[in-house]
């Protein structure tokens, strides 16, 4: 796991003031652009998915659709996106989700999940874990358990783990690394 992080984290590259002075952007599209990498991230969170016995990929907007479609493929796994509100044709399951700055709400189509799933959220980042939070509800609110949460990375500076914890409710939340 230590060389696999390795090669993760040398694809990363920081941006400096992006997309605002004082931030440091971790932008991923590098890692995307190496195949090797791009590979091994997909194989790594896809045996999470298999060792937590999901059935469902959910990927979070925007760049957990990126990760989570192939991850599902490799996992032998339906995808489910879950979607900014207003995104999705037909009848959607809502949730609202408080921001730094206001709110925000997010949707899945109710139908792509039953009782019988165990789903894997996959996600780029876990920053201060609403958008995450928020769809574990979902899944729930849809009549499927939560088989846990996958990352690339978590900004351990933030609150997002705390957060996330009690939405879980004993579930694994696995980061491929910590910066």
């Amino acid at each position: 796991m230590t060389d696999i992080k390795e090669l993760l984290l040398s694809r990363i590259r920081d941006v400096q003031d992006y997309p605002e002075p004082g931030v440091l952007f971790k932008d991923i599209t590098p890692l995307l652009a190496d195949p090797a990498a791009f590979t091994a991230l997909t194989d790594t969170l896809a045996e999470l998915c298999v060792r937590h016995g999901a059935t469902k990929v959910v990927g979070l907007e925007a760049r957990g659709f990126i990760l989570g479609a192939p991850v599902a493929v490799r996992a032998g796994l339906g995808f489910i996106p879950v979607r900014k509100a207003g995104k999705l044709p037909g009848a959607t399951l809502a949730q609202s989700y408080e921001l730094e700055y206001g709110s925000a709400e997010i949707e899945v189509h109710a139908e792509d999940l039953s009782a019988d799933d165990r789903v894997m959220v996959i996600d780029d980042v876990l920053a201060t874990g609403g958008t995450a939070e928020a769809a574990l509800h979902l899944i729930r609110r849809a009549g499927a358990q939560v088989a846990g949460v996958a990352v690339l990375m978590e900004l351990g500076f933030l609150p997002g783990r705390a957060r996330l914890e009690p939405a879980l409710q004993g579930a694994p939340l696995d980061a491929l690394l910590v910066v």
